[in-house]
């Protein structure tokens, strides 16, 4: 299984052109959508979307990463196996959050190159080789990297929980990077400049009231009832997201 975690959009060639090199090399092998909408140019935010994900993937899964505002640069493409899990991408941060809550972690720097690879779209020229060739039961050319004992790879000083918007959905809900469950109940957050408390579910509010609650995914998530948050705190990813003082 292939799941792919981008920041293309669905707009434009650029998931169907990845998606043609994985069918043709990996015949057979289920690929997933998982998401294409994370926040363009920002491994951080994205970096604590993907870690509330990677729990539900199941092992041996391969999630084929990429956003990559800096493609073609001095950022090494990596391997990360973390607890049983593949994830193969951009070494920018991108799997930071979720090596860092693995039990067992394993990374590499990608050494094989592709006869062609385009400067701009590895997603397409290096990465979906890789992870066709791993779900092939194939190890491309790699050299192990000491994740924990190099304290200036990108991502070492982001903390273990963003008190920030990660994400914005198509509903306006704010995704945060903090996980519910080191979060009490009874914590007012502020956000837009609003104290907003906890409710279980959107129906325990009236509609147009403001709220959080913790989503699916495990994270802190403010929201109005049949409502934007995002338009009613005026709310943007990167934002900051804090325990209010009552």
């Amino acid at each position: 299984m292939i799941l792919l975690f981008t920041d293309f959009g669905h707009d434009g060639p650029y998931v169907g052109q990845m998606k043609i090199v994985l069918a043709s090399k990996a015949p057979g092998v289920t690929i997933i959508d998982l998401m294409h909408d994370a926040t363009p140019h920002d491994p951080r935010a994205a970096a604590y979307l993907l870690a509330s994900l990677a729990p539900a993937m199941p092992s041996g899964a391969i999630c084929l990463a990429v956003v990559d505002p800096s493609v073609g640069g001095a950022r090494p493409p990596v391997i990360v196996e973390a607890d049983g899990r593949w994830f193969v991408g951009p070494g920018n941060g991108l799997f930071e959050i979720v090596a860092r809550r693995a039990a067992t972690v394993r990374p590499w720097r990608i050494d094989w190159r592709p006869d062609r690879l385009a400067p701009s779209f590895h997603g397409r020229d290096l990465f979906a080789p890789v992870a066709a060739r791993l779900a092939r039961n194939e190890v491309p050319a790699q050299t192990a990297l000491d994740w924990n004992g190099d304290p200036a790879r990108p991502g070492a000083d982001w903390p273990d929980d963003s008190f920030t918007v990660i994400h914005i959905d198509r509903f306006g809900n704010a995704l945060t990077g903090i996980r519910a469950a080191s979060v009490d109940r009874s914590a007012v957050f502020a956000a837009g400049g609003t104290a907003v408390r906890f409710a279980r579910v959107f129906s325990e509010v009236p509609p147009g009231q403001v709220f959080w609650y913790e989503n699916a995914s495990g994270l802190v998530e403010v929201a109005v009832n049949r409502g934007s948050a995002a338009e009613k705190l005026g709310l943007g990813v990167g934002d900051d997201v804090s325990i209010s003082v009552q």
